[in-house]
């Protein structure tokens, strides 16, 4: 695994981080196959400060057309009557488009994304798409249908399902039943969509992704978790990255799965395994140099008061604070200062960050942008991981089964105070990253999530 440097993004800023990916083992079998592209995927090192919006432009002005003067102002014109002018009657608004309905769903499985048994089912369940390849893979179905459909596109749908579904079995019926939307909802719910029974949007494009692709997902998932030694235990967190998800596991089973916002195709969210410690209630930020350096001085060249605005201060090497205006923000120089942002409203990690230390210096925290987690596209940040919920994320680590016991009310009371606080776990939570875009699970239910990061080579 290559060492990166990450930083993880925020409203308008990122920070910095570097670490250990997971370890590669043997690969399965390889089969060529043409790739899926989800997203641009740089080959760019993880990571520069999230851009701020770009301005809109400003309106056109036209300047008026020169006319000829009226009749009656020429010299010897005799005057002539006006007809009234007509009521011009005010033009509508445009109407703002309709957001694209929401097609995802956080999924409700109880069986965690990663167990110790996840890379041989993983990789067995690779071996059988392969076969499926070997026997031409399956027919694409092209057109959408809903309940009540009849004709030839519903046989296609039966058999392209059945390719994955075996409980699906009368696949020359020509009419919609129950049972094929049934079908349809499994297949929804593997893919981490909604499960409405209709075919069209999202589900339409997962099912007619090729098998190849879908084999290449599987093995390329596998290889990535072959030597991955994890201290699963009782108790353990797993980011699952092309899920944008994270996962509280207790026992073996997925008490809380929280939506995520992970690193974009530019800034990847690495593979790492660390050690929770601590939660962080009212985290300050320091800036890294590199942002410093490509973000934070561009803009106060522009706009000296940017700083003061973000609630970001200037401290020398003795950690006295100076005032921005005095630095030449287009020397080199300008990013030996240390840069730190004052915690509370605004600051680019919340209020909550949840200590993990490792070599990419990655976390997972809170955001002042929650609105983001509405997306059904959650690959906006810049390494780091950020939880919808972080606080009930927070208390599930702080229930007093490993430390110190803080439900959600007094976390709650804790930020209103303002006041950073450390708070420590006498016993460490594992956690790891991983970038699963197929696996299976250990009753054999195989999942598949976009490769937006482009990882997936094996056959290639």
């Amino acid at each position: 695994m290559i060492m990166r440097q990450l930083m993880c993004g925020f409203t308008t800023l990122a920070w910095v981080a570097t670490g250990v990916g997971l370890t590669m083992a043997q690969t399965p079998a390889q089969a060529p196959s043409p790739a899926k592209p989800a997203a641009p995927a740089p080959s760019a090192p993880p990571v520069t400060a999230e851009p701020p919006a770009a301005p809109s432009a400003p309106p056109t002005v036209t300047a008026p057309a020169a006319t000829a003067p009226a009749a009656s102002a020429l010299p010897g014109a005799e005057p002539q009557a006006t007809a009234p002018a007509e009521a011009v009657a005010p033009k509508p608004k445009p109407k703002k488009p309709a957001p694209p309905p929401r097609e995802l769903a956080l999924s409700d499985d109880p069986t965690p994304t990663l167990q110790p048994e996840t890379f041989f089912t993983t990789a067995k369940a690779s071996e059988r798409y392969l076969q499926i390849v070997d026997r031409g893979g399956w027919p694409t179905v092209g057109v959408s249908l809903r309940p009540g459909a009849k004709g030839p596109a519903v046989v296609s749908l039966r058999r392209r399902l059945v390719a994955e579904d075996e409980t699906l079995r009368d696949v020359s019926k020509t009419s919609w039943d129950n049972d094929l939307t049934a079908a349809v909802k499994r297949f929804q719910f593997r893919m981490g969509l909604k499960q409405t029974g209709i075919v069209a949007g999202a589900t339409l494009r997962e099912l007619d992704i090729p098998a190849n692709v879908r084999f290449r997902q599987l093995a390329s998932s596998a290889q990535r978790l072959a030597g991955v030694e994890f201290p699963f235990g009782p108790r353990y967190i797993v980011v699952n990255i092309p899920s944008t998800s994270v996962e509280a596991v207790d026992n073996d089973k997925v008490t809380h799965r929280y939506a995520a916002i992970v690193g974009d195709p530019e800034h990847h969210s690495p593979e790492v395994q660390a050690k929770v410690y601590a939660v962080n209630i009212n985290p300050t930020w320091t800036v890294p140099q590199s942002i410093i350096k490509n973000e934070i001085a561009p803009k106060m060249l522009h706009d000296p008061s940017y700083l003061k605005r973000s609630k970001i201060r200037v401290l020398n090497a003795q950690g006295e604070e100076i005032d921005p205006r005095t630095l030449n923000w287009a020397s080199e120089r300008a990013a030996n200062y240390t840069l730190r942002q004052d915690s509370g409203a605004g600051n680019s990690l919340g209020s909550i960050r949840i200590s993990m230390p490792n070599p990419y210096s990655v976390y997972m925290h809170d955001t002042p942008s929650r609105n983001l987690f509405n997306n059904d596209y959650r690959f906006l940040s810049h390494g780091c991981v950020r939880v919808q919920g972080v606080v009930d994320l927070a208390a599930w680590l702080l229930d007093g089964s490993h430390g110190p016991s803080l439900d959600k009310a007094e976390i709650d009371r804790r930020i209103a105070t303002g006041e950073r606080e450390e708070v420590r776990l006498s016993q460490s939570v594992p956690v790891i990253w991983i970038y699963a875009t197929g696996w299976a699970s250990a009753d054999g239910t195989v999942h598949f999530r976009d490769d937006v990061y482009h990882l997936d080579e094996v056959g290639e």
